[in-house]
């Protein structure tokens, strides 16, 4: 049975974690091993980890360090970043991951979501659209290369498409919101949530649980997913991994907070 789900999202830079503020200025918040440990003892719903230097640096993912954090998560664990082809994929899941994501290999190659799904099963294929509005005329636009590449091709065909070619799972991360904790986007998730029939994440703003509820109680089944609620606390930001307990998930879900 789906539930709505609150999962954290990591970012490898250079090995270590980072957080971005709109995908820039990106500050070391420590070792991605220590969060995961921490999580563990959170006993989170699920964890995704994103390294932002594979693509762009045009290298295959980095199996070593994935089997580190496979290994010691006790969580079911999604990992992104310079995933190219189903081997690829399939090597990465060997390793002990449950899901991988991908995202501009999607555009170079939209066949790969077909060729991974066909051999891995779609409820282990991700695929992640960074987004952001248009300055003129409504709607957004499609990012790849950490918000370097804008593709030209309009956002809810391309959600459509890739739910058709087998994706199993849809994350949406708002670039606009990315870091500054005001929270989400709901319309952009109205808009695509509209245009599926597979589970959906959104990604990118959440400043504290009630934003959470607030997706939760007006989209329902929904996966909600941040980066600085589970890495910052208090207003100056100090690095401290947190998660809410089963208690406070409930009041989430049931927007009782």
């Amino acid at each position: 049975m789906l539930y709505p789900r609150i999962t954290p999202c990591l970012l490898v830079h250079k090995k270590g974690l980072v957080k971005t503020v709109k995908f820039k200025n990106s500050k070391y918040i420590g070792d991605p091993i220590n969060a995961v440990k921490i999580f563990n003892e959170k006993e989170v719903d699920e964890l995704i980890v994103l390294d932002i230097d594979a693509t762009v640096d045009n290298r295959e993912p980095n199996y070593k360090m994935i089997e580190n954090l496979a290994n010691e998560c006790r969580m079911p664990l999604c990992y992104g970043g310079g995933i190219k082809t189903a081997s690829q994929a399939q090597k990465i899941l060997s390793l002990g991951v449950e899901k991988i994501s991908i995202s501009s290999a999607v555009f170079d190659n939209p066949d790969l979501v077909r060729e991974i799904s066909t051999e891995v099963g779609s409820q282990s294929v991700v695929v992640v659209f960074d987004v952001k509005k248009k300055l003129f005329g409504g709607g957004y636009d499609v990012y790849t290369h950490n918000a370097k590449n804008k593709i030209k091709q309009d956002l809810l065909e391309l959600v459509e498409r890739v739910q058709d070619l087998g994706a199993g799972e849809i994350v949406i991360n708002s670039i606009d919101n990315d870091g500054i904790m005001n929270g989400y986007d709901l319309d952009l998730i109205e808009k695509v949530k509209n245009r599926l029939n597979i589970p959906m994440t959104a990604l990118g703003g959440a400043g504290v649980l009630e934003d959470m509820g607030k997706a939760i109680d007006k989209f329902g089944i929904i996966g909600c997913a941040a980066g600085s609620l589970f890495v910052f606390k208090g207003k100056y930001k100090a690095v401290l991994i947190n998660y809410p307990n089963q208690e406070k998930k409930n009041q989430i879900i049931n927007n009782k907070l």
